[in-house]
């Protein structure tokens, strides 16, 4: 007993100076900066998350990375070592809202802060369910039945929600109880939906066209892309800009920025599988992708600067709340996270 209390007081303090990122979704995979967090002669950290203990994925003296607790809740992050615990830092944990879905890109938030997401199911098969609505309190209900494999979503802005199939190539209207009438046919394998300030509707065939949709329903060939091997998912800036990923294969892919006139151009590359993006009012975009083998919510800002801001694995689409949330969907549930950031608001 004197030599363990001998060991420990030899034992260096552990110390936090910074957490990366500073926020992630349960399983996600957070990295500690600071001083003496690897193991040591005298036995190996220990992470506490909020309470719970952490898996740790790699532990250096400077670095240490470990994989955030399932049940884990916005809290404290601390290492304890033979040498003592280190100082806390706050860790924002995303919180979930809903599962037992199958979101394949970016949710659609309303006005008043519902949440609308969809169980997509594999092509050409039907779903009981194709589009769920998520109260912000984390109620779930069923929204629209009878659309096959939904997939886009966008509200316009007179305050409709407008649905894609992806197996029928065709754009669905729905009102205010959920019913839906044809609005546009034809689109290939429809993915991605947007709307500008003006109430044209952008919808992505992910076999390489961007078809753009006017007020009166006329379509136009608006650019083509390579094809996706999943989806197009899109948005809209206040200059009528649509940024669009296209995910593939490679791990060094684009943000492709389209203009009102429908050129075409390489905004910002050197993402894996980038797939559902969102815009700040302040004109970054977020994006659900991979940033130098690190997967979650990637912000790029105008200037060219990408950095990771939230951990997760599975994540596909991002949206942002007016009531001042970020909502993330993964491939089969919804979170919600206050991340500071206010979404762009067209209409």
């Amino acid at each position: 007993m004197p030599r363990s209390t001998s060991q420990s007081a030899a034992a260096p303090l552990p110390h936090i100076d910074d957490v990366l990122p500073a926020a992630a979704l349960p399983l996600g995979q957070v990295e500690l900066h600071g001083s003496h967090l690897g193991p040591s002669d005298f036995g190996p950290p220990i992470v506490m998350a909020d309470g719970d203990p952490a898996h740790i994925l790699m532990s250096r003296p400077s670095r240490l990375a470990f994989t955030v607790p399932e049940n884990a809740t916005t809290g404290l992050i601390e290492v304890r070592s033979p040498g003592g615990v280190s100082n806390t830092v706050p860790l924002r944990v995303a919180r979930q809202l809903s599962d037992g879905l199958h979101p394949v890109t970016s949710p659609a938030v309303s006005p008043s802060g519902m949440i609308y997401a969809t169980i997509s199911g594999p092509r050409g098969k039907e779903t009981p369910v194709s589009v769920v609505r998520v109260s912000p309190d984390g109620r779930g209900t069923p929204f629209v039945t009878g659309i096959l494999n939904a997939t886009g979503l966008a509200f316009s802005p007179t305050g409709d929600l407008f649905v894609t199939s992806r197996a029928e190539g065709t754009v669905y209207q729905v009102d205010a109880v959920g019913e839906f009438t044809v609005y546009a046919e034809g689109m290939g394998v429809a993915t991605g939906a947007a709307f500008d300030a003006e109430g044209n509707l952008f919808v992505g065939d992910r076999s390489g066209t961007i078809f753009k949709i006017d007020t009166e329903r006329r379509i136009f060939v608006h650019a083509t892309l390579e094809p996706s091997v999943s989806a197009y998912h899109m948005a809209v800036d206040k200059t009528g800009t649509l940024y669009v990923t296209a995910p593939s294969l490679s791990s060094n892919e684009a943000i492709w920025a389209i203009d009102a006139k429908g050129d075409t151009r390489a905004w910002y590359r050197g993402l894996g599988r980038p797939q559902g993006l969102a815009l700040s009012a302040e004109g970054d975009v977020y994006v659900a992708a991979c940033l130098h083998g690190r997967r979650g919510l990637v912000r790029v800002t105008p200037g060219g600067d990408a950095s990771l801001v939230l951990s997760a694995i599975n994540l596909v689409g991002v949206a942002f709340s007016p009531l001042g949330t970020t909502v993330l969907t993964t491939n089969d549930a919804v979170y919600d996270v206050d991340l500071g950031v206010e979404g762009l608001n067209l209409f």
